[in-house]
């Protein structure tokens, strides 16, 4: 459902269905996953208007780069659900195309809003010493030299690592929090080098397992023991600057809250260390809730037990993690 040729109107829709890979337990599709759709919703929105992303880099030099996702789940996708996916535009804020993507799936025969969200898009300049054709006039708002710049959250601030210090150490120190240094491989970049959304997508994924693990409430043991599985009703994703294949990055997982032993909301931030400083590059926040499996199919939200809550609160303790993938 592509088009050479600009769309008419300024709205977009495509058919989608989620990756196999995100079916994970049961048939539900994970957070991660559902942000994939997202993310080729708005790839598709650009290729109707006339502006594939493979020709904006070998045209022009232009990277598209997602550089803030916030997406809330509003009903659980399923393997084999055909998604509707609706793209707009949105009032612009700052330098970056700002979209809205709604998912709509069948549910007893009526459509269903599942995901609502909102993407902001920019073009970076990125010629590599290649050249390129000068870029139509119109991309000219979204075009930055570096990502980062116009984050729509405020940047966290630089932190000077102190003579012999740990760097997760010193990130995590009186924090309810976890750390993990993992130095970034190619498959989580794109244009070359750089981090994409999709890659701190999959950090953010990793570092709550790592997390819940620590905590002696791993995803395996809860679902053994009790029948319990995470569920996400939201997460959000900001790049606050770039960062570069095979470079060292610091996650810092923090529980910022947990509400009526219902759900809990965490903050991610990723740093790299540059010239003795730690340098953030993204940061972003996702919600949890817990929830009973019921059938093949069916899931139920449950109220946490006191072995989560101390875990999550802090009491089971903390440690600053060092594996990979």
């Amino acid at each position: 459902m592509t088009s050479s040729a600009p769309a008419a109107d300024p709205t977009t829709r495509v058919e989608l269905r989620p990756r196999y890979e995100g079916s994970n337990i049961c048939t539900w599709i994970g957070f991660k996953h559902v942000n994939y759709l997202v993310e080729e919703a708005v790839y598709d929105h650009a290729r109707q208007h006339g502006f594939p992303p493979g020709e904006l880099f070998e045209r022009y030099g232009l990277g598209v780069d997602l550089t803030d996702l916030d997406t809330k789940i509003l009903t659980a996708l399923h393997i084999d659900d055909v998604v509707t996916a609706t793209v707009r535009r949105l009032p612009a804020q700052g330098d970056g195309l700002r979209l809205g993507v709604e998912l709509t799936v069948e549910r007893s025969g009526e459509p269903v809003k599942a995901v609502a969200a909102k993407v902001t898009l920019h073009l970076r300049s990125d010629p590599r010493g290649h050249a390129v054709a000068e870029p139509p006039a119109e991309l000219t708002p979204f075009t930055v030299d570096r990502l980062g710049a116009g984050a729509a959250s405020a940047p966290l601030a630089p932190v000077r690592l102190e003579p012999g210090a740990d760097p997760l150490e010193q990130l995590t120190a009186g924090r309810n929090a976890f750390g993990w240094a993992w130095r970034m491989p190619y498959f989580y970049c794109h244009f070359t080098e750089r981090v994409q959304m999709s890659g701190y997508l999959r950090q953010m994924e990793e570092v709550v397992d790592l997390f819940l693990a620590d905590r002696g409430v791993s995803i395996k043991t809860l679902l053994d023991e009790q029948d319990w599985i995470p569920v996400v009703p939201h997460s959000r994703i900001t790049i606050l600057d770039e960062a570069l294949m095979e470079e060292t990055l610091y996650t810092v997982y923090t529980v910022e809250s947990v509400f009526k032993r219902l759900t809990y909301t965490s903050r991610m931030d990723a740093y790299v260390l540059r010239d003795g400083v730690l340098v953030p590059t993204a940061t972003g926040r996702i919600t949890h809730g817990w929830a009973v499996i019921e059938n093949r199919r069916d899931w139920s939200l449950v109220d946490f037990d006191d072995r989560l809550t101390d875990a999550l609160t802090g009491k089971a303790g903390k440690a600053v993690g060092r594996g990979g993938a």
